[in-house]
């Protein structure tokens, strides 16, 4: 069990584009068995490789749901549906939410820890997750396309 380091705003690795992974290799491995250590560790629901300053194409997710962890490298979103609106949190931005405009059902589809092609579908919560984090991939942060940022105490109540 290996816990990384989580990036924070404003280091320049979160406004970059992750590089596609080649090839499956046990460093892979090794990474997404890491992430997931972090993500659990930090009580997040996500983590994308370049909030732990590694510039890949590589997520983990777990919403508390029936699919348990979810490992994807080089993850794209085949389809969107609908919509919802609500607050987001980022390990890499403590302190603050967002409120988020996201498709409601997404389509991701990426390999797994062992290169073998796997495609998820989920909504509301899992979808936001994959949009969230495959963002990340992209150099976008949640609070790029909120439409009100804000900060939050301690006890996870909205500050004036």
């Amino acid at each position: 069990m290996a816990i990384r380091i989580i990036v924070k705003e404003p280091d320049e690795v979160l406004h970059e584009v992750a590089k596609e992974v080649k090839k499956i290799t046990p460093n892979i491995q090794k990474l997404l068995t890491d992430m997931a250590d972090t993500m659990y560790d930090a009580e997040g629901v996500g983590l994308a490789a370049p909030q732990i300053g590694i510039l890949k194409r590589v997520i983990v997710v777990d919403v508390g749901d029936e699919h348990g962890l979810i490992e994807l490298v080089n993850p794209e979103i085949v389809s969107t549906e609908g919509e919802q609106f609500g607050p987001e949190g980022c390990l890499s931005i403590p302190g603050y939410r967002g409120d988020v405009r996201r498709a409601m059902m997404v389509t991701v589809k990426g390999l797994d820890r062992n290169g073998k092609e796997v495609t998820y579908t989920g909504s509301e919560l899992l979808a936001r997750a994959f949009q969230h984090e495959i963002d990340h991939l992209n150099g976008v942060l949640y609070t790029d396309v909120a439409e009100r940022v804000y900060e939050i105490t301690p006890e996870g109540e909205e500050k004036e």
